[in-house]
């Protein structure tokens, strides 16, 4: 199972220099979990930078994978995790996602880098 970040969704999404990291997880789409805070940040970057047309497509990609709602088991340990690894409220929110799935969380962002089960890429 994966978990992509929402940076490594937008670097997807943008044609960043990155984007070849990510691609295989994203389109893995039988193993692709989607944490709903994801969506969220994703949809919400995307519509400030490109618009509602843009965020159409990006919420039509994003829709093959499994959708993960916030609940009570998720947020306990993203709570825990937020105090533990110091990490802000989304970003736990994705990572106990990630944990609670067995799945493997794809980023770009500096501060997963250390995290058994993170694989990291440096943004360019």
């Amino acid at each position: 199972m994966n978990v992509i970040d929402s940076s490594g969704w937008l670097e997807y999404f943008t044609d960043g220099p990155n984007t070849y990291y990510f691609e295989s997880a994203i389109k893995d789409e039988k193993h692709l979990i989607i944490p709903t805070i994801c969506m969220y940040e994703v949809f919400k970057i995307t519509l400030s930078r490109a618009g509602e047309d843009e965020v159409l497509r990006v919420a039509g990609l994003m829709s093959f994978g499994r959708t993960v709602d916030l609940d009570k088991e998720i947020a306990l340990a993203a709570a825990y995790l937020s105090i533990k690894r110091k990490l802000a409220m989304a970003d736990s929110l994705i990572l106990a996602t990630a944990l609670a799935y067995n799945a493997t969380l794809w980023t770009q962002d500096e501060h997963f880098k250390d995290i058994p089960g993170v694989k990291y890429i440096e943004k360019k």
